[in-house]
Order: structure tokens, then C-alpha cells, then sequence
């Protein structure tokens, strides 16, 4: 492998030329553009004009801000609130838009007491699976009740129907409890 001083960048000739070329290099680069008075004017001209012009855009993007902000309607909730405030100024915000009679058919509903008892009821007395299975128990117990009342000529009272649904009910939420007892779920 050569030594360095046979490399050929290291060379004398080599090195002069570059110091040559960086000498003329930085002379271009130190001349600075000749400014004539009419161009001088010309360059202010054109900064004023992209002075206008950005306080122009300035202006018209803090008007449209402004807009925006007065036409934003209170449909959200301010930030940082609990739950329960979000929760009452929704109801507000989707109250404002009901008729009357909606509107107070909506606070009775959304009365937290009543929430409160629906939820327990719908837990536990009117589970989906019971009330189907009262049903169609009910359904298929008064057909049958009805062929042989009318084959040997018996009258119905009206109490068959409500008690058939709550067999029906009963036997459904047996299901759901035994269901729940194997499986491992709540209801």
C-alpha cells in the first residue's frame, strides 16, 4: 500500500489548485450585487407590497375566526366536567330540540328514580328470555286450551291466558338462572 506521499491529493500541484479554486470561489462570493437607486426603490416597493398583503391576510383570517366563533352553538359540553354534567347538558341540548309534550315525557323518563327502577326491573323481572318464553308458552298453552274447550264444549274464563304467561315467565327465568349457574355468568 502507498504512503501518503504517493497518494496523488496530496500533492503539491493538486493542493495549489484547490487553494486556487476556493481563492476564486470566495471572491464570488464576497462581491456583493451592484444596487442601482431604481432597483433599490423597487425592492422596498415589493416588501411594502408583501407587507399590505399579509396584514390583509391577517386581518381576514382573525375576522373569520371571529365568525366561527360566534356562530359555534352551545351543542358541546364545556370542557373538563364530570360525567353527570355532560350527562344533564345533553339532555338539555336534545330537550331544546323536542316539542313540549316530548320534552316532558323526557323529564319523567329520564327522572333518575325512575332510570334507577327500570334498570332493576329490566335486570331482573322482565328479562328478555322470560318474557319470550311467557309468551310463547302462553300462546301455544290457550291454543291448546282452546281445541279442547271447544271439542267437549267448555267456555273459556280469560284468566287461562295471563296464567299460562306467567308459567311461562317462570319456567324462563328458571332457564336464565340455570343458565347462569352453569356458565358462570350474572344476569
Amino acid at each position: 500500500m502507498p504512503g501518503p506521499e504517493h497518494t496523488p491529493y496530496h500533492s503539491p500541484e493538486k493542493n495549489s489548485e484547490h487553494l486556487g479554486n476556493f481563492e476564486q470561489r470566495a471572491e464570488v462570493l464576497d462581491r456583493k450585487p451592484e444596487t442601482t437607486p431604481e432597483s433599490q426603490a423597487e425592492v422596498e416597493k415589493n416588501i411594502e407590497k408583501a407587507r399590505t398583503e399579509a396584514q390583509q391576510e391577517a386581518i381576514s383570517a382573525l375576522e373569520v375566526s371571529k365568525s366561527d366563533h360566534e356562530t359555534k352553538t352551545d351543542d358541546t359540553p364545556p370542557p373538563h366536567t364530570t360525567r353527570k354534567e355532560s350527562y344533564d347538558h345533553t339532555m338539555k341540548v336534545v330537550r331544546s330540540e323536542m316539542s313540549a309534550p316530548a320534552r316532558a315525557f323526557s323529564k319523567v323518563i329520564h327522572n333518575p328514580v325512575v332510570e334507577r327502577t327500570s334498570e332493576a326491573v329490566g335486570g331482573t323481572v322482565a328479562r328478555p328470555n322470560a318474557i319470550l318464553s311467557g309468551s310463547v308458552f302462553a300462546g301455544v298453552t290457550i291454543l291448546i286450551l282452546y281445541l279442547v274447550a271447544r271439542h267437549y264444549g267448555f267456555a273459556l274464563s280469560g284468566f287461562e291466558t295471563i296464567g299460562a304467561f306467567i308459567v311461562g315467565w317462570a319456567i324462563g327465568i328458571a332457564y336464565d338462572l340455570l343458565r347462569g349457574m352453569i356458565t358462570g355468568k350474572r344476569l
